[in-house]
């Protein structure tokens, strides 16, 4: 559990530098230059993504059981992954209407995707893990509007071809990684 822990402060901590420390975060990335500041922007976030992955792989072969969701909620968890990678999609893909109305639509998608996975399993790794994602997201998401706010942040107007591209990207990806990536990766086959 330990890596765990190490891994998710390390890889959130990382992303959380622009609203626990703009100011600085903002210098950093003036004196460095954007590829200098990516490069060391990245290098925690990577090696905590690799701590948490080992972590939660590690905290897994010695389970504690928090709650035993009903199977139903497993179910629609499968929905709750689709939607956030249509989110995610969203966030990538230019000129859609989710992007406009959300701002941020892949810390939505995090937001949903970790909520479905604490809906669906109970184990206290599972707890850990996507319980300190869906907080940090939150946080997030809420703080990144508000920035946006002051500074009047516009988003480009959104298309129907952008807003269909957005979706059938997200649900390739989804049925890519629920069918194939997941049971390959996780060792968990959510869909058979």
């Amino acid at each position: 559990m330990f890596l765990l822990i190490v891994g998710l402060l390390l890889f959130l901590g990382a992303h959380s530098l622009r609203m626990l420390a703009g100011d600085w975060r903002n210098r950093q990335l003036a004196r460095l230059g954007p590829l200098r500041w990516k490069a060391l922007y990245s290098l925690p976030s990577i090696i905590g993504f690799v701590l948490l992955v080992w972590g939660f792989g590690l905290a897994r072969q010695h389970p504690v059981l928090l709650y035993v969701p009903p199977i139903g909620l497993r179910h629609l968890n499968t929905l709750f992954t689709l939607l956030a990678f249509i989110l995610i999609a969203a966030a990538y893909v230019p000129a859609n209407h989710i992007k406009k109305k959300l701002g941020h639509p892949m810390l939505a998608g995090i937001i949903i995707w970790a909520l479905g996975h604490l809906l669906a399993t109970g184990m206290l790794h599972d707890v850990l893990l996507f319980g300190t994602f869906l907080l940090w997201a939150v946080i997030d998401f809420f703080y990144s509007r508000r920035r946006d706010c002051a500074a009047d942040v516009r988003y480009s107007a959104g298309t129907i071809s952008g807003d269909i591209i957005t979706i059938g990207v997200g649900i390739v990806g989804w049925a890519l990684f629920a069918f194939v990536l997941h049971g390959w990766l996780i060792g968990i086959k959510p869909l058979g």
